[in-house]
Formats: structure tokens, C-alpha cells, sequence
């Protein structure tokens, strides 16, 4: 199964409000940056993809379309810090699974949670905080298959 056409903008406010929308998200991606003053945007990700149960650096690498020279760097810094820890995965003397430490699961918990804070004064200023939340979940799922679509035929970026 392919994946589904982008919509064509139907006229120019529409483009507008897209264009404004893929601002919006830039804007967020800074008030995400500013919410700790311990863990990089970089870092962050990082360290959620593994939070979230991917545990192979090539794999978090592609999902976040990050090369892995970049990636190795912010595992490594990360295990460095006593965020990450590298295992030995059974059956696969090459391969190594990624875990958060117990130090990097409260970080990152705490991380979250800061941004949650900051993101949930924003919601509530739009009126519909839920229907925000659902389309910011929606866009997420939508990435997400758009990775396996891409993982599947064997696309890097």
C-alpha cells in the first residue's frame, strides 16, 4: 500500500494557512529547544525515539533522518552522560540495542513533562485543546507511516 497524495492547496488561502501551519510547527520545535536547559533538541529526540521503544541506532537514525555519523555523536555523548546504555543484543555479536538508564528515563521524564507544561498554556488558549492534541497525535501517526512506507522500500530519507 502506497501512500496517499498529498492535497493540492484548492486556492490561495489555503496555501497561506498551510504555509502558516509549517511555521507554527518551527516556532514549536524552538519551544521544545527552550524547555530544558539540560538536554538538546537533538539529544532529545534521541533520547524519546529510544523512550519509545526503538532500540537500534540505525533505525532511530532513518526515523529521524539524521545520518549516522550524527547519530553515533549523540549516542555516544549520551552514554557518555549516563542518559543511554549500549547491550549486546542475544544472537547478533554485531548489533547493539540502545536503553535508557534509569538517570535517562527521569530525564527525559522530566523533560516531557516541562514541555508538556508549556505546550498545554497554548492549547488552552485555542479554545479546543483536545482537538489540537488529536491532530498533533494524527500528524505523528502519519510520520510514523510514512517511515514504514519508506523503511519498507528501503529509502534512507
Amino acid at each position: 500500500m502506497g501512500a496517499p497524495e498529498p492535497a493540492a492547496s484548492s486556492s490561495p488561502e489555503a496555501h497561506a494557512g498551510a504555509v502558516e501551519a509549517v511555521r507554527t510547527l518551527a516556532r514549536a520545535s524552538r519551544l521544545i529547544e527552550r524547555a530544558s536547559d539540560e538536554l538538546s533538541l537533538a539529544h532529545y529526540r534521541v533520547l524519546s525515539a529510544i523512550g519509545s521503544g526503538d532500540e537500534r541506532a540505525s533505525r532511530i537514525a532513518t526515523r529521524l533522518a539524521v545520518g549516522k555519523p550524527a547519530m553515533s555523536a549523540a549516542v555516544d555523548a549520551l552514554c557518555r552522560r549516563g542518559l543511554v546504555e549500549r547491550l549486546e543484543v542475544q544472537g547478533d555479536q554485531r548489533a547493539v540495542a540502545l536503553h535508557l538508564t534509569p538517570a535517562g528515563a527521569e530525564l527525559l521524564d522530566r523533560v516531557e513533562t516541562e514541555i508538556v507544561r508549556r505546550f498545554e498554556t497554548l492549547w488552552a488558549r485555542t479554545g479546543n485543546a483536545d482537538r489540537v492534541v488529536d491532530a498533533l497525535v494524527a500528524l505523528g501517526q502519519a510520520m510514523d507511516d510514512a517511515f514504514a512506507d519508506r523503511s519498507g522500500a528501503g529509502v534512507d530519507r
